[in-house]
């Protein structure tokens, strides 16, 4: 029981000096009297100056007197009443010209808040007033879309105007993905516990569960891995440090750890005095990489990750992983496995020299191909060690001028080449080109050079065709390499 209980001290120690060789400790507060959770917390530029303040939505001790605080260091700045407990909070820019001061939306109750220069600016309840005509096909589209349940957590991705996904985590314990032209959700993510967070991380939805276990999925629903906490989770959010391109998901444990997995690697681990009930991550003040933390007892944890600090895969626990030690749950043999084993038992030559017949045939095949291509050039890679070039294309624009770019390099060592031409042919109902025939200048050992030209399309029924570019030496008829060039559809408007 010492020995074990001094093992666990070691690896506590260890891990807290892993944590603190990457963090600063700014500041600590147990009495700081803020009790919120991630979605109520936001970092701006209120005042545009570079400063970046806090914004909290504090739900007040016990969920009474609910306020709105703005925070500049660990001191608070400026301190005002709600009428409700706050849902969210996120800021926006409103006005185009300088400086572009962000303006903030708080959701309180039945209403959404928006706050200019931390003062009252817009309310809007709902339901809403009759949205302005102009609007009115935005709302209808918007209303078209319907989800079977309760949404607890949303996570969009794209621009609304292009091309956007939604992914709605509900109170059914599933997770709908929504496109813009869709009406319906396109995919369903069944869970088998209720969501507690979500998290977008590059393209995958990371999916907190209440039994205490993270999980990875796809936007089809393809669930990638799954990692078990050693205690409940209570808040989510997203770390970024854009200046090594890390993203990685920060999920706060009733143990009173915060844990940072990229995918399912373990990269930190900060043990904290008290359980973390919301996490936020970004520029503060006029550091760039920031974590603030408040605790369930309404304690302010405030760190600064060192510029120096390096997410090592691994680096937040040592040994193997706990499912290394999980034993498999294999399957009972089947009849039908069993039959198929005797059969290869019986059968085992007569298979093998099936497989080595075909083996063969399609090693012959390739090599008449290869052959083929070789003797009519058709390799964008000259064969000849007498002319050692190579070729490929660019084509630019959307028609119906195409900007056409030939690369061809010499790719010998020392002796340079003279005495090429390039040819296009094409079918001349399709496209037209001001030169279909030029000469080629000395070509230097190692070095590209582009040739272009232009390609005009002439029809204007939205078809294409297959330009092929051959090089040639002046006084053979055979050339020395070819390629082919897929075009694209012509989408521009001829001019009048």
């Amino acid at each position: 029981m010492a020995a074990a209980s001094s093992s666990d001290s070691d690896s506590g120690r260890a891990e807290s000096s892993e944590a603190s060789s990457k963090w600063l400790d700014a500041h600590y507060d147990p009495m700081a009297n803020i009790h919120t959770f991630s979605a109520c917390l936001q970092l701006a530029d209120l005042h545009g100056d570079g400063e970046y303040k806090l914004v909290v939505g504090d739900l007040g001790p016990g969920g009474q007197q609910p306020r709105l605080k703005v925070l500049k260091g660990p001191t608070v700045l400026s301190e005002s009443p709600l009428p409700a407990l706050p849902a969210a909070a996120a800021t926006f820019l409103m006005e185009q010209h300088e400086p572009r001061t962000p303006a903030l939306a708080l959701a309180s109750g039945p209403c959404v808040y928006v706050y200019k220069n931390l003062r009252p600016y817009f309310k809007f309840s709902l339901p809403q007033l009759p949205p302005n005509p102009l609007e009115q096909d935005l709302w209808n589209q918007a209303k078209e879309i319907s989800l079977p349940s309760v949404p607890v957590f949303l996570e969009v991705s794209g621009q609304f105007d292009v091309e956007f996904r939604l992914a709605a985590a509900c109170r059914n314990g599933n997770i709908y993905m929504l496109r813009r032209d869709s009406k319906r959700p396109k995919y369903c993510i069944e869970l088998s516990a209720q969501p507690v967070g979500l998290v977008r991380v590059h393209k995958v939805l990371v999916v907190g569960s209440n039994q205490d276990s993270l999980h990875g999925f796809t936007h089809k629903g393809k669930r990638l891995w799954a990692v078990q906490m050693p205690a409940a989770i209570l808040t989510m959010n997203l770390l970024e440090q854009r200046s090594r391109g890390l993203q990685a998901v920060m999920a706060g444990l009733a143990n009173g750890e915060v844990r940072i997995y990229r995918d399912k690697a373990l990269l930190s681990i900060i043990r904290t005095p008290d359980a973390v009930t919301s996490l936020c991550f970004g520029r503060y003040g006029r550091e760039d990489h920031t974590l603030i933390m408040t605790t369930r007892g309404g304690g302010l944890i405030i760190k600064i990750l060192k510029r120096t600090a390096v997410f090592v895969e691994g680096g937040g626990e040592a040994g193997p992983p706990p499912a290394q030690a999980m034993k498999l749950n294999m399957p009972r043999k089947t009849r039908l496995y069993v039959d198929q084993t005797l059969r290869e038992r019986e059968a085992g030559t007569a298979m093998h020299r099936s497989f080595q017949a075909d083996l063969y045939l399609l090693r012959l095949r390739a090599a008449r191909a290869y052959a083929q291509a070789l003797e009519s050039s058709l390799s964008p890679v000259s064969a000849t060690a007498r002319e050692p070039l190579k070729l490929h294309a660019v084509v630019q624009g959307l028609g119906p001028t195409f900007k056409l770019t030939l690369h061809l390099q010499n790719t010998s060592t020392a002796r340079p080449i003279l005495g090429l031409l390039v040819c296009f042919l094409y079918n001349e109902g399709l496209y037209a080109l001001p030169r279909a025939f030029f000469k080629v200048p000395l070509l230097v050992p190692g070095l590209s050079y582009p040739l272009e030209t232009f390609v005009e399309s002439l029809s204007d029924k939205g078809i294409s065709d297959i330009i092929k570019v051959l090089v040639l030496r002046e006084g053979q008829s055979a050339p020395l390499l070819s390629a082919h060039i897929n075009m694209p559809v012509s989408e521009g408007l001829a001019a009048a």
